[in-house]
C-alpha cells in the first residue's frame, strides 16, 4: 500500500513542478474565504490523488483540504485518506521550494501511513 501512495504522491508532485517551472503557476490565483491561496496546481494535484486513491482503494472516503467536505463529517468515521495535494501554496508561489504533497492514512484518529 506505502508504494502505491507514495508513487501517486510521485505523480501528483511531477503536476505540480509541471506548473512550477512555468508561468502558470502564478496564473488563475485565488483566495480562500481563510484568504489563504489556492492555484491550478492544487486542483491539479488534488484531482490525481483522488483519482488514483479512489481507484485503488474506493472503500476508503478521501478528506482533502481542496475537496468540499466538512472535517465534522469524518468525526465518526474510522478509516479514511487525508490529503493536501500542494502543502505551501504561498511558498509554492513564491517559488523558494518549500512545498510539498501530503497523504495520510487515518485510523481511529491515528495517522497509520503517509
Amino acid at each position: 500500500m506505502l508504494e502505491k501512495v507514495c508513487q501517486l504522491a510521485c505523480v501528483a508532485g511531477q503536476a505540480i513542478m509541471n506548473f512550477y517551472t512555468s508561468q502558470k503557476c502564478i496564473n488563475n490565483v485565488i483566495y480562500k474565504t481563510d484568504n489563504s491561496p489556492i492555484t491550478n496546481a492544487d486542483y491539479e494535484s488534488n484531482n490525481i490523488i483522488k483519482k488514483g486513491l479512489f481507484s485503488m482503494f474506493p472503500e476508503i472516503p478521501i478528506l482533502s483540504e481542496e475537496g468540499s467536505y466538512n472535517f465534522k463529517d469524518y468525526k465518526y468515521v474510522n478509516t479514511y485518506w487525508l490529503v493536501d495535494p500542494l502543502d505551501g501554496t504561498k511558498e509554492f508561489l513564491k517559488k523558494n521550494g518549500e512545498f510539498t504533497v501530503n497523504i495520510g492514512l487515518i485510523e481511529n484518529g491515528i495517522p497509520i501511513l503517509g
